[in-house]
């Protein structure tokens, strides 16, 4: 009976950032700035991308993927984020709450893993370069796009089903979304085997790709040693600058968030963290890819000159 009771709730209440009281309109603004920035700079680099014929590459279509995938990731999250920063204790129904976990994690996997499939496709292009047309097809691409988010369709069905499975006895979410630890918190059983499940997803989706990523870069970096001018092999690694950079932002964040141990008395640092992973990473994407890449650059330069001519 007593079980029954705890799986009858309905709706949980995020809790959001409530304690940051009166500062709460000031966050609404810069982090409504900077949701906007990150959808005006995502949707550009996918329209620049599809509208350019210079740009249908491997590199750029897995680019634009990400960029897709990044602005589908943020509408789940941010737009119930701001609203609770307006209109407090905002509730979400169980199915909700488990639809959002389920998007959220289909889509920060995948994420992970487009960016090992970039830095899989930055060694291709060093090591291999007489034979990347071949290896990088339009069946490979496809397959490995398809292959990031089927991982990310697993690793969220494993969470989802093994979390809301518990009974649970609390409705107010220490957070602005329905993230994976603030919601397992409020469960009224051992959590053990959901903390295990969540460490080994968490583990897989963040070191599988790192270490990938790693092995790529070791050979890439063995490649580009090997060239005989200091031009050449400035000019040949600055076509993998804004990859790693996203990938370092992106993992370390990542790492800190969900490999850490977790703390009661730390909510005001996790939420910040969150951010960073929700909204900053996201924003990294077309600042980088635009600022450091030339080739980008110059298309949008094409597009703003025929738009004005």
């Amino acid at each position: 009976m007593q079980r029954k009771n705890f799986t009858e709730m309905a709706e949980f209440i995020f809790l959001g950032f409530s304690i940051f009281g009166k500062h709460q309109i000031t966050l609404f603004v810069v982090f409504l700035t900077m949701y906007i920035l990150v959808l005006a700079g995502n949707i550009t680099i996918v329209t620049v991308i599809c509208i350019d014929h210079r740009l249908h590459t491997p590199m750029y279509f897995f680019l634009s993927m990400l960029a897709s995938s990044e602005t589908v990731y943020t509408l789940v999250i941010v737009p119930r984020m701001l609203s609770g920063l307006i209109f407090h204790n905002q509730p979400i129904s169980l199915a909700g709450c488990a639809t959002q976990m389920f998007f959220f994690v289909v889509l920060a996997t995948n994420n992970c893993f487009l960016l090992t499939v970039m830095g899989y496709d930055r060694y291709v292009a060093i090591c291999k370069p007489l034979r990347y047309t071949v290896i990088m097809n339009k069946g490979m691409c496809a397959g490995l796009v398809c292959g990031s988010f089927g991982t990310g369709l697993v690793m969220a069905v494993l969470h989802v089903t093994a979390m809301f499975r518990l009974p649970f006895c609390g409705s107010m979410v220490d957070h602005f979304f329905c993230d994976i630890y603030p919601v397992m918190k409020l469960s009224c059983i051992d959590t053990t085997v959901n903390e295990i499940i969540n460490y080994g997803v968490s583990s897989f989706v963040i070191f599988v790709p790192v270490g990938l990523i790693f092995i790529s870069y070791i050979f890439v970096i063995s490649s580009i040693l090997k060239i005989p001018s200091a031009k050449g092999r400035k000019k040949t690694f600055a076509t993998c600058a804004s990859h790693l950079t996203v990938v370092i932002v992106h993992y370390g964040c990542a790492s800190i968030a969900y490999l850490k141990p977790k703390s009661e008395n730390a909510i005001e640092k996790d939420l910040l963290l969150s951010v960073t992973y929700t909204i900053v990473t996201p924003l990294l994407n077309p600042v980088v890819y635009s600022l450091r890449n030339k080739e980008v650059k110059d298309a949008l330069r094409r597009a703003v000159s025929r738009n004005i001519s």
